[in-house]
């Protein structure tokens, strides 16, 4: 068994896609109508074909139960690209107990969608900051082996 994309069920295709392309550079590689393939491997599913194949109209939004997540080597551009953009937050830009920085916006249908500095770039961040590798593995919680692949 091999898993193969996350899917999206979205009310608006259109709508969803242009969301994708201008907030986070995702494209369409795949064009089925009803269902669309982005860059990355998330796919869209609209509302009504998602309908046909659960035989069912009991369809859900907004639950903050899952996300869907990214990572972005250049977060702090991210970050002022976001500004530039119509999104509703779920939170600002926080850093976790490991170091890394994450952002959380809603998609078009409330789907969250975490985006993270890189975890690599996180560790370089720390090594850059003059932290020694063993230093690093203990911040991050994260092996050193780990950590000296980060700095290849």
């Amino acid at each position: 068994m091999k898993l193969k994309n996350p899917m999206l069920v979205v009310t608006d295709i259109d709508k969803s896609v242009e969301f994708y392309k201008n907030v986070l550079g995702l494209r369409v590689v795949s064009d089925f109508g009803a269902n669309k393939t982005l860059t990355g491997g998330l796919s869209l599913q609209t509302l009504d074909s998602w309908r046909g194949f659960i035989d069912s109209d009991d369809v859900s939004f907004g639950g903050n139960s899952f996300e869907v997540y990214f990572e972005e080597d250049h977060f702090d551009a991210f970050v002022q690209h976001l500004k530039q953009c119509d999104v509703e937050y779920v939170h600002p830009v926080k850093e976790h107990s490991w170091g890394q920085r994450v952002v959380r916006i809603y998609d078009p249908d409330r789907h969250i969608l975490e985006i993270g500095e890189n975890i690599k770039v996180v560790c370089r961040r720390f090594l850059d900051c003059g932290m020694t590798p063993e230093q690093v593995a203990g911040r991050m919680d994260v092996p050193l082996t780990f950590v000296h692949a980060c700095m290849r």
